[in-house]
């Protein structure tokens, strides 16, 4: 299997279906490419990805593109991996939270972009990008209790927790306290617990 990603320290939809990718334990290999090149960057990626956009996942003569798709495609491949949570209940709420992920926190998106490479700052945020961690914080809260973590669908790190990584790199970045949005302590310690995933830290480590 290839997958196609775009440059590290940006590109948060290639981070996480590598970090699903990375879980399974299934070798692949890696096509860079660097975003932010202008037209040279849809150049470089059109031969690789029909929507023109990476992620994509080529797996002999099929290819699949979307983040999400190619996770769920991940976890059909390698059941084994434990993805999704095998709990019915667990893996609707796990599905609900990565989709709501996938579509959804775009004031916290546009205003806190990734940059792994970039040192960590207190910076002022909008009514909305607050609007949006409180949801986040109260999400992260009532599934580890639900389902009694670490992760958020339970004990099994999974495609929930891989879409949430990036979140929790932009509050590292910007300096956002999660016990000032509501948090008792549990969501900040997922937060932390995401960053020190050894999938995570072999992405960060090649940046």
């Amino acid at each position: 299997m290839e997958l196609v990603i775009g440059t590290k320290k940006w590109s948060t939809w290639s981070l996480r279906p590598w970090l699903a990718l990375k879980k399974t334990g299934a070798p692949f290999t890696e096509r860079l490419i660097q975003l932010r090149q202008g037209s040279g960057t849809e150049q470089a990626i059109s031969p690789h990805s029909p929507s023109g956009l990476v992620p994509a996942l080529h797996d002999g003569d099929l290819v699949v593109w979307d983040s999400l798709a190619i996770c769920e495609y991940l976890a059909e491949k390698f059941p084994e991996a434990g993805l999704w949570p095998a709990d019915p209940a667990a893996r609707a709420q796990a599905r609900s939270a990565a989709a709501e992920m996938h579509s959804g926190f775009s004031s916290l998106r546009g205003e806190c972009p990734m940059d792994l490479a970039a040192e960590p700052r207190v910076v002022d945020l909008s009514d909305a990008t607050h609007k949006d961690i409180r949801r986040i914080v109260a999400l992260w809260n009532q599934m580890l209790t639900r389902w009694g973590g670490p992760y958020l669908a339970g004990a099994e790190y999974g495609i929930v927790d891989a879409f949430f990584t990036p979140v929790a790199t932009r509050f590292r970045t910007y300096g956002v306290v999660l016990s000032s949005f509501g948090d008792t302590g549990p969501a900040g310690a997922y937060a932390e617990r995401l960053l020190e995933r050894p999938e995570f830290l072999a992405w960060q480590a090649d940046i």
